[in-house]
This record gives C-alpha cells, structure tokens and sequence, in this order.
C-alpha cells in the first residue's frame, strides 16, 4: 500500500509541475529549437527534468527518512540541475560541463563518504578491492553515467525509458534485501512516467516538452549513486558487474562512440547523428519502432543481468558476457553499413 501511494504521489506532482512551469519556460526562453540535428516542429519547452527532481524532492520529504548521503545526494542532484538548466539556456562548454561534474562528484563521494570499495571477482581470480583509488574511479563512473545518459537522449521517450528500465530493476534489486534505498528509484519511475505521458504524448494528446540536459544528466547520476550505493558492503544488494548490464545501451553507446570519434581526429564530445537510434533510423525505421527496439534490448539486457545475480552466477562469466556483448555492440557500428543493409531487408 506504501509503494502504490508513494507512486501516485510522485507521478500526479510531477505531472502538476510540468503544467506550472511550462509557461516559465517559454518566458524566459527555456526551449529547444528544431536544427539539423534536432529534428522536432517548433519550440519545446525543456522542463522535464526540472518537474522530475521537484517531484522526487517533494515525495522524498514526506516518505523518505533523511540520512547523511541521502541529504548531499539531494544537494549534489540539485546543483547538477541547475548546472543542466543553464547548459539547456546556454549552450555551456564542455570544459564547463566536466568541471562542474567533477565538483559535483566530489561533493557526493567526500560529502557522503561513499565510494566504489570493490569492482568483485570480474577475473575469477579474487576481490578486486580498490581501496582509495575507488575515489577515482566513482568520479570517473559518475562523470560517464551523467554524459552516457545525456549522449543516449536523441529521440523522443529513449532516455526516459532506459531509465525507467534502470530504475525499476535498481527498485527490486533494493527491495531484495530489505533496503530503503528502493525508494528513491520508485520515485523516479513515478515521476518519468509522468514525463513520458507528456513527452511521448501518450495516451493524452498533451503539449510535448523535453527533458532537456538538466533531465538526461539527473538521471544518469542517480543512477550511477544507487548503483555505487548498492554495491556498499553494508547493502550488497547489487554486484558491481551487474551495474553494467542496466545501463548497457546508453553505457556501450557512449564508449563506442567516443572512441569512433577520437578515431576520427574529433573531440569525444562533438555531437553527431551516430547513436544507434540514428542508425535505425537510416536503416528506414520510425522513431517510434526504434524507441522500441532499443528498449527492447535494453530490457533484455538488464534482466540477464539481474537474473544471473539471482542465481549468483560467477561475477566473472558475467563479465566475460557482458564484454562479448559491448565487442558485438562495437563490431555492429565498425560496420554500420552492412549493419544497415541488413535492417533493411529484415525491417
């Protein structure tokens, strides 16, 4: 009964905030505008992310019992957002971008005092404790979930969905082991579906808005927190290979794009139009079946993940599996043209 209330909860005050502060946007220009790349009719206001974090801010205070970390990760968010809010009117840097992540991070993890402690057995050759150099890794993990999920949110409903997909596995991997933390994520499925019913125009006819920079970065760093904070020794609800596989996609198509880019002589950050939704869609897909097939996989990926931490499979065949499947992932863009045919003929 607590967790249909708490749902409820977040989805009708995350609906109510996207309905106040859309006027806002367009008042002080808070909209994304149709270019080359972006590819929409008209202005749409970006204030996805914004009614996402006040809903879970709200619901939080009431259902949420207040502790150390779950305080500064309620700061940090909160500055992540605005820092996303300013970068959506702006256009900031990208050396903007990165430090202010880096500081963000670094308010978590010695804020909190939380950081990833162990990567597990990922070579079956023992624990592989990180000790302090753990500090560095959580930073770099945060700063690649915030952009893997900002670079995976290019059409409408993607990145809300592999989110929703992280979240309600995070949820249930939480709720496993008696965990409270399970509620932060069912907050953040409440409140994206509210997004979604806006962003996705389903199934009301509503005024679409976007979830903008401050949304996808949100997203991916509580994301990433829940994860480091699962694989706590104290929580052990999550092991740290299975982080990998809920958020694979966007976390394989960040890693494969970067590296095609450097490979071209470009910076890692330039954008372009060639995210796997970019490739279905020149394979002749709509958006909304490419929506669909990448969730799809997406969710696959995820419940394998999940299922072999349920039967406690070995966290190094894990391992070996997960690396077969970013290889594939890597090989299907290295030959994006074959790849491309062959959609084409089996669309």
């Amino acid at each position: 009964m607590e967790y249909l209330l708490i749902s409820i909860t977040a989805f009708f005050l995350c609906s109510i905030v996207i309905m106040l502060v859309k006027p806002v946007a367009v008042k002080v220009g808070l909209v994304d505008l149709p270019t080359k790349r972006k590819q929409h009719f008209g202005s749409v206001p970006l204030v996805g992310g914004v009614a996402i974090y006040i809903a879970v801010l709200i619901s939080s205070i009431i259902f949420i019992e207040s502790s150390k970390t779950f305080s500064y990760y309620l700061i940090s968010s909160g500055f992540l957002l605005v820092m996303g809010v300013l970068d959506d009117r702006f256009d900031l840097s990208v050396k903007v971008r990165l430090f202010v992540q880096v500081c963000i991070a670094g308010l978590m993890i010695f804020g909190a005092g939380f950081y990833l402690e162990s990567l597990g057995n990922l070579f079956g050759f023992g624990e592989i404790s990180l000790g302090y150099f753990g500090v560095f890794i959580t930073i770099i993990a945060i700063i690649g979930a915030i952009n893997a999920f900002n670079m995976i949110d290019g059409i409408d409903g993607l990145a809300g969905i592999l989110s929703l997909i992280a979240f309600s596995s995070l949820a249930m991997l939480f709720a496993a082991v008696n965990s409270s933390w399970y509620l932060l994520p069912v907050l953040f499925v409440s409140s994206t579906l509210a997004f979604l019913m806006f962003n996705l125009r389903w199934p009301f006819n509503l005024n679409k808005i976007f979830m903008g920079d401050a949304g996808s970065m949100l997203i991916g760093f509580t994301i990433v927190c829940l994860l480091v904070i699962g694989t706590d020794k104290n929580i052990q609800a999550i092991k740290p290979v299975t982080a990998l596989y809920l958020i694979a996609i966007p976390l394989m198509d960040m890693v494969a794009i970067m590296y095609r880019r450097v490979k071209k002589g470009v910076s890692p950050f330039k954008a372009d139009r060639e995210h796997l939704h970019h490739i279905f869609e020149r394979a002749g897909f709509s958006r909304k079946k490419s929506l669909f097939y990448i969730s799809i996989g997406a969710l696959l990926i995820a419940f394998l993940g999940c299922l072999m931490q349920y039967f406690d499979v070995a966290e190094s065949f894990m391992f070996i599996i997960f690396m077969f499947l970013f290889l594939l992932y890597n090989y299907a863009l290295m030959h994006v043209w074959k790849l491309l045919s062959w959609l084409r003929r089996n669309k």
